[in-house]
């Protein structure tokens, strides 16, 4: 009896090592179904759909299944092994498959073992076999592996394939190895774009921005891909105005910037404060209808905060539908950049409200916030929460900026706990505890660290030597300061800059040491800036040196011509020398300019929520509780003998108010209504945007005593730890 051979029961009859007609087995409408899978479940159809009619015995149907298998993102690499593995006699097309899924899944290692597998069976690869085989090199990072893979691509006379001569270039150029990607690349008949832009990103992530260059300007053709690598290369080695540049190039060669180019470029607008650019660049992402992609969304969100436009940042954060992890992130710091810090505590807040997770980035950028305010409360829970997510963290960022958050946040104790539970310091981790120390005012302990720091075979660079000038300016180590500053470029190598200069100049005026301080700016190579002039004018205030102070003040008034401050600050001397016209000169010029000092304001952390008051401040909830205590704060001090000084007042004030005025100063309110907040013993801890004033922290002082309150203040300058009637500064500050 005949039986009837069709197209659907031909492969039944057919053994494996012998295919039907290609023609016959791409047109049969089983394979058509492999193009719409979008599940593994529907997958498993398919391939019983293949059983059915017999494709499961042609090697041709079994290569499409495993390539769908272990490539498209509908896939599953498991169930690609599965069907690998019942294949009799697996052909070169189908070990090509399974090395193409490995190479891109998170076990390339597994490429390389099939490639061996393939060798030993007899199977010889082909130009397909070696770009996948070559990125399993470069992402397992062995150059060894992918030298003997290329001796294996020479023997097989491959090395002027296309795809193979750029896979060589680019695993060369990814694992650092630019000598010989450029060898492969100069020894080629073929050079496409591609190969061009693998060997420029080499030289590009190895710091060879120039040579870089030099290859880019000599490629041929150049696509969208070659100018983003050339780009991208420029923004990351911090040359932003060059990235920017070579943008408006790539504008004027007509080539049509793709994503990754406008991600590059508003990262550079950032960098820069190029606001125009980024508006221009705003535009065109809307006129090319771009405006939904939320990559590029967030990272104008980035530009505009970092640019100081924080209205357009909030607009466009606010118009995000669904805003993801990076869009919190970036408006999260943003405030912290612009030091809107309240904003940024806000925005997390939000965050949390929305049940979003954050991550290190969140708190890297989160924490500065935290230690800015003096929000302890905020910032332990943080710390609770890193504790428990990222206590393997190999990266010690987030513990360096833990570390910072409390030595800035008045804990400093908890700061050096963290930072002896390190596994690993980074020279970084050092200098934030040093430079928490000498905040502190505990000089001895900063130079502890520092000893123990080039123990551990650290070399201290400008950051370490500033704080260690600034330890000895808060304790008034002159001698210290001094042996310190010669061993800076003596024994370190180190150039002082403006900011060694400035804590040097502090510290010899302090001491009213005016002729060294005076000589060693005359020495300096550069122009001394308004903070050395203004430290050294303070210093002629406390010394009472008039003649000194009228020169420091004309070369303030030239730097900083707006600043009420340096006139301030001239008029006191002038008033402590009784120079009383000169005294009316100042403060009617002050007046006539309309020149407003900053107001001093005190920020105090209770149950989470930071409180911030400014002088005479009445717009408090609390407001008649707080200055209740406050007037039984002044009954009390006055028992204790206290009596306020009003000598650097306006001198046309009337008395009476002068003391009214002092009595409400912006610190004394927080203390106020911490006292009334908080239980008794409980630690205060406040922050002052300026200088506390020497009134401020007589009382505080006595505060301290009398309510048996350790009070923990931070100023512009330093801190302050007021406990039984004594200050850590020694009053020296």
């Amino acid at each position: 009896m005949a039986i009837a051979v069709t197209s659907s029961n031909l492969f039944h009859f057919l053994p494996t090592s012998s295919d039907p007609p290609y023609e016959l087995l791409q047109t049969h409408p089983s394979l058509a179904l492999l193009s719409k899978c979008k599940s593994i479940k529907y997958l498993k159809q398919v391939h019983s759909q293949f059983i059915k009619f017999g494709l499961h015995n042609t090697q041709f149907a079994l290569s499409k299944l495993v390539e769908f298998c272990a490539v498209s993102p509908c896939g599953d690499l498991s169930y690609a092994l599965s069907i690998f593995n019942s294949i009799r006699n697996p052909n070169h097309v189908i070990y090509n498959m399974m090395i193409r899924g490995y190479s891109l899944s998170s076990s390339p290692y597994l490429a390389l073992q099939y490639y061996v597998n393939m060798l030993l069976f007899g199977l010889q690869p082909n130009s397909y076999t070696f770009p996948f085989l070559l990125k399993s090199c470069t992402k397992l990072r062995v150059a060894c592996a992918g030298k003997q893979v290329h001796g294996h691509v020479f023997k097989l006379g491959l090395e002027n394939d296309v795809f193979v001569h750029t896979s060589l270039v680019n695993m060369y150029a990814q694992l650092g190895n630019l000598n010989d990607a450029r060898l492969v690349f100069d020894k080629s008949d073929f050079r496409d774009a591609v190969s061009f832009t693998a060997l420029v990103t080499g030289y590009v992530l190895g710091g060879r921005v120039e040579d870089a260059r030099e290859l880019f300007d000599a490629i041929p053709v150049r696509d969208v891909v070659s100018w983003n690598a050339m780009i991208s290369g420029y923004a990351h080695t911090g040359r932003f105005d060059e990235a920017l540049n070579l943008f408006q190039e790539m504008r004027e060669a007509k080539v049509t910037p793709d994503v990754s180019t406008l991600l590059t470029v508003l990262s550079a607008c950032a960098h820069l404060g190029a606001i125009d650019i980024g508006n221009r660049v705003r535009s065109w992402i809307e006129e090319h209808g771009l405006g939904s992609n939320l990559r590029l969304t967030n990272a104008l969100v980035d530009m505009y905060a970092k640019c100081g436009n924080v209205k357009a940042a909030e607009t466009l954060f606010d118009g995000i539908q669904e805003k993801n992890l990076v869009s919190w992130n970036v408006m999260i710091g943003g405030y912290t950049y612009t030091n809107n810090y309240k904003d940024a505590l806000r925005i997390f807040r939000l965050m949390q409200r929305n049940n979003v997770e954050p991550n290190d980035v969140t708190f890297l950028n989160l924490i500065p916030a935290c230690a800015q305010l003096g929000s302890l409360d905020l910032g332990k829970w943080i710390h609770g929460y890193i504790g428990r997510h990222y206590n393997d963290f190999p990266n010690d960022s987030l513990w360096t900026s833990l570390i910072n958050m409390y030595a800035k946040s008045g804990n400093i104790e908890a700061a050096k706990q963290i930072f002896d539970g390190m596994k690993t310091k980074s020279l970084a981790s050092w200098n934030v505890m040093i430079s928490g120390l000498a905040m502190h005012g505990l000089a001895s302990s900063a130079f502890d660290v520092f000893s123990e720091m080039r123990k551990e075979g650290f070399q201290p660079d400008d950051i370490t030597l500033v704080s260690l000038l600034s330890a000895s300016c808060h304790a008034g180590l002159v001698d210290v300061g001094r042996q310190c500053f010669n061993s800076m470029v003596q024994d370190y190598h180190i150039s002082p800059q403006l900011q060694h200069y400035g804590c040097m100049i502090d510290l010899l005026g302090r001491a009213g040491l005016f002729d060294e301080a005076m000589a060693m700016i005359d020495k300096m190579e550069f122009e001394p800036d308004g903070a050395i002039w203004g430290s050294l004018l303070g210093a002629c205030r406390v010394h009472k040196n008039l003649k000194l102070g009228e020169y420091v003040a004309t070369k303030l008034f030239e730097l900083e011509p707006d600043n009420p401050g340096a006139y301030v600050l001239l008029s006191n001397i002038y008033a402590g020398a009784g120079r009383w016209d000169d005294v009316a000169r100042i403060r009617t010029f002050i007046n006539d300019n309309g020149m407003k000092k900053v107001p001093g304001s005190t920020s105090i952390e209770i149950d989470s929520v930071v409180h911030e008051f400014l002088v005479s401040d009445r717009s408090h909830p609390a407001t008649p509780e707080i200055y209740k205590m406050l007037d039984e704060i002044d009954r009390l001090l006055a028992m204790a003998g206290y009596v306020i000084d009003t000598s650097e007042v306006n001198y046309d004030v009337e008395e009476e108010w002068k003391e009214g005025v002092l009595c409400q100063h912006s610190e004394k309110l927080a203390i106020a209504f911490g006292l009334i907040s908080t239980k008794p013993g409980t630690t205060l801890r406040i922050v002052k945007n300026l200088r506390v004033c020497w009134n401020c922290h007589s009382a505080t002082k006595l505060i301290s005593k009398i309510f048996i309150r350790e009070i923990i203040a931070r100023d512009r300058n330093r801190f302050h730890h007021f406990k039984d009637g004594h200050c850590s500064c020694k009053d020296y500050w």
